[in-house]
Parts: C-alpha cells; structure tokens; sequence
C-alpha cells in the first residue's frame, strides 16, 4: 500500500488548512494547532485516515465492486480523470448531474446514447449520413462526452463513492446519502467529516497535495490484487 510519508505530506503543503475564521468544529479532531490564523492539520492521522481508507477501496476493487470519483475543483479535474482512466473506474470532473445516484435510470439512457454515438463513429455507420447531419452526431458525441464520458464504466449505481470537498460536491453527497452510498472524502479544516464514512483529512486547494494523495490511491488500487489485509 503507498501511504505517503509525512515529510512528503509537509513538502505538499498537505497540513495547511483553512483560516481559523473558516472552519467546523467537528475537523477538531484531525486539527494540530493554528498558526498565523490557519489551522494546521494534524497529518499522522492523515496517514491514518488515508491508509483506512485504501483499505477500504482495495477491498471493493478485489470484490469487483465500483468505486464513483468526484472532483470538479479545477486543482483536481485534470489528475482525477488521468487517474480514474488509468485505474478504470468512473468519475465525474465536470459538473455533478442532478439524480445521477437518486434517478440513475435516466442517467444510464445518456450514457448508452453516448457509447452508441461512438461505437458507430468508430464503425462508420454515420458516413452514410450527409455532413450537416455528421456535424450534429459529433456535436452531440461532444455534448455528452462533457456529460456522461467519464461513466462509461458506471453499469449500475456505485458501491461507494470518493469526493474531493464535501462543500464542493454538496449535492453529490446528499444523493449518496440518501442512497445509503458510502462516502470517502478529502476533509479541509471547513467541512462537516461526519458525513463520510471515511473522512482524510488534508489541504483540498494544493496542486501538490492533489498529486500525491491521488497517486497514492491509484498505486494502491492498480496492485490491489497484491495488498494483503487485515
């Protein structure tokens, strides 16, 4: 399991959390001090809260279970989405679709529409078509792939889902409530933790802190099958 080491943590600017103005007082816990008005997140139980958490997504991966990954902060879109192609499972870096979790049916017609628009691209079946016709195909493949291109993967609703910022993916998080969907998080000094059943605490604006953390995950998740748990 790649757990990164608190030097590594530190370098990434990981402890830095909100101005002390802007927090909740249930990130208490995972707080170590304050410093010239910023709270300084406590990152040994970062490490901890990390290392349950991989815990927890290695053993859905080996159950064949999906995971959904959400992160439409523009520090984390670009990252997320390399990391969720490469480990292929979903995710969601544009904006979040209202009933992706409470009303997945409807949800699941755009995607098929989607992958029907590209198998039949790729197989040539719209050359038949005249070109203005052609562009509005491609217009449409466009539209949906901004929609719906990172949930090819997503069969059915996802067994648990990870976010980065609860405040962020607000409405995410109340779906997968009230869809009993487990929820994995990034938690900054200014976030409720209680709502995820796996809250890491950590700096959610770095770049450097996207990267790391997230490459953590995907190193874990790519050697699954390897990591032996308690």
């Amino acid at each position: 399991m790649n757990i990164p080491k608190l030097e590594e943590m530190l370098k990434a600017g990981m402890h830095f959390g909100h101005r002390t103005n802007r927090w909740h007082p249930k990130m208490e816990q995972f707080i170590f001090t304050k410093k010239n008005g910023i709270y300084i997140i406590n990152i040994e139980k970062t490490q901890e809260q990390l290392k349950k958490a991989i815990e927890f997504m290695v053993r859905l991966r080996n159950e064949g279970k999906i995971i959904l990954f959400v992160g439409t902060k523009k520090q984390v879109k670009k990252s997320m989405k390399e990391m969720c192609e490469s480990i292929k499972e979903p995710y969601i870096v544009g904006k979040w679709l209202g009933g992706l979790l409470t009303n997945f049916a409807v949800i699941k017609k755009s995607i098929k529409k989607y992958q029907d628009l590209v198998s039949d691209k790729e197989a040539g079946r719209l050359n038949k078509y005249t070109k203005k016709e052609q562009l509005d195909f491609d217009r449409e493949t466009k539209r949906l792939e901004e929609r719906v291109g990172g949930l090819v993967n997503l069969s059915r609703l996802p067994d648990a889902i990870f976010i980065w910022d609860l405040k962020e993916e607000e409405t995410a998080v109340k779906e997968a409530i009230s869809k009993n969907i487990p929820i994995i998080a990034i938690c900054d000094t200014n976030v409720n933790p209680e709502l995820a059943k796996f809250p890491i605490p950590a700096n959610d604006d770095a770049t450097k802190t996207v990267e790391l953390l997230l490459n953590s995950i995907k190193d874990s998740l790519l050697n699954a099958n390897n990591i032996k748990l308690k």
